[in-house]
């Protein structure tokens, strides 16, 4: 029988297998983990070079070595909180075959390339073959701004229990490259509005008119439900009983709670399809007669009634269709709203809490002087009450 390693042992409750470490260090103190394997000959190199690693912080001053891999795995762990943070798992998936393996101090901006590269071209699935679709270089950057979040994180938060030194030393600068390609926004004029509107499915054509009257993000606008909605009765009149919804900071992408304000067409959108469902304000109808919330604003619906009214734009309004125009997306809604109230000569600082933009005067407790003064700021779009037929 070979001689048993100190500070090595087998846990009896945790199944027997692995081997763990429980040693005294001198200057450090006990060092209690896990190796990883149920080798003894791996548990023991692995052991020597913790023990190493941990002298060497202390004596030396030299950083444990990770990689970028133990770095993302860290930072889905910290971060499990985050509303966003599916999106960032899939971004750190997506990079890990090429710096998962690599030293967080050896990442530096040229360490993206071959990711880049790959990413930018279609390519086959290994797995059934399947073709990967190419991304664009906004969603290369959005993944890569991912990776920058972790390698700060990592230099200035982050510190080895055993010699208090951050993981890495610094970040390094990771600039993100210019899309040639990337989209500009396109705000719709009243004609342009009129033919989209009137190719919608009726669920549709309510949540745009609805949207374009009040600025909501697609998620926003899909997941809206009827408890966020709060009666304001200082503002009722004897034809419109007001009310407004208060998004939960959690619903809102910069996470402060949100006042939506109703127009006048808003409103009657609201109270058209109030009573449809218990939950959601804006749902569909199945084939069987079920309700059920829209998903995705930009749906099938979306685009086929997008291409409808692109092929009817020259006849209709005398030009040719814009780009802008054949590639309509929902976010555009909110930017024709934001233009419009510019246009109307409404304050930034109304556009701001219309808008619901990151503001540092935000706050869901208005006075009900302040809430009139934003209703009539977005009753000044006027001409969205003009309903498609």
């Amino acid at each position: 029988m070979s001689k048993r390693t100190p500070g090595l042992y087998r846990r009896p409750k945790a199944g027997g297998r692995e081997w763990h470490i429980d040693k005294w260090i001198r200057h450090h103190g006990r060092l209690c983990e896990s190796t990883g394997t149920d080798d003894e000959e791996e548990a023991k190199r692995y052991m020597e070079q913790r023990i190493r690693e941990i002298r060497e912080a202390l004596v030396y001053g030299v950083r444990r070595k990770r990689t970028f891999r133990e770095a993302a795995t860290k930072y889905l762990t910290d971060y499990a909180h985050k509303p966003s943070i599916g999106r960032s798992a899939l971004a750190l998936k997506d990079m890990d075959p090429f710096i998962g393996d690599k030293r967080l101090e050896s990442v530096h901006g040229e360490t993206f390339k071959p990711y880049i590269e790959a990413r930018r071209t279609r390519a086959l699935l290994a797995a059934g073959r399947r073709k990967r679709k190419a991304l664009s270089m906004s969603t290369l950057n959005r993944n890569i701004g991912v990776a920058r979040r972790v390698l700060r994180l990592a230099a200035t938060v982050w510190r080895e229990e055993d010699s208090n030194l951050t993981w890495l030393a610094s970040a390094p600068l990771i600039q993100l490259e210019s899309d040639p390609l990337v989209r500009k926004a396109y705000p719709l004029d009243w004609d342009e509005q009129q033919l989209l509107f009137s190719e919608l499915a009726p669920h549709l054509q309510k949540m745009a008119l609805f949207d374009v009257n009040t600025g909501l993000r697609d998620q926003e606008l899909c997941s809206l439900q009827w408890s966020w909605e709060q009666r304001v009765p200082e503002l009722d009149t004897p034809e419109i009983k007001r009310s407004v919804f208060v998004l939960p900071a959690t619903r809102v992408k910069n996470r402060q709670a949100r006042v939506v304000m109703l127009n006048d067409v808003a409103q009657s959108v609201l109270e058209e399809v109030r009573g449809e469902h218990p939950v959601y304000v804006f749902t569909w109808e199945d084939s069987n007669g079920r309700r059920d919330r829209v998903g995705h604003f930009r749906n099938s619906g979306w685009i086929q009634a997008r291409r409808r009214a692109a092929g009817r734009y020259a006849v209709e309004l005398g030009r040719e269709a814009p780009a802008g125009f054949r590639n309509v997306r929902v976010h555009d809604l909110r930017h024709t709203l934001g233009r419009r109230l510019r246009a109307a000569g409404v304050s930034f600082e109304d556009r701001q809490d219309l808008l619901g933009h990151r503001s540092t005067r935000v706050t869901t407790d208005y006075s009900a002087a302040e809430l009139r003064n934003l209703l009539d700021a977005a009753n000044r779009v006027q001409k969205s009450a003009e309903v498609p037929q």
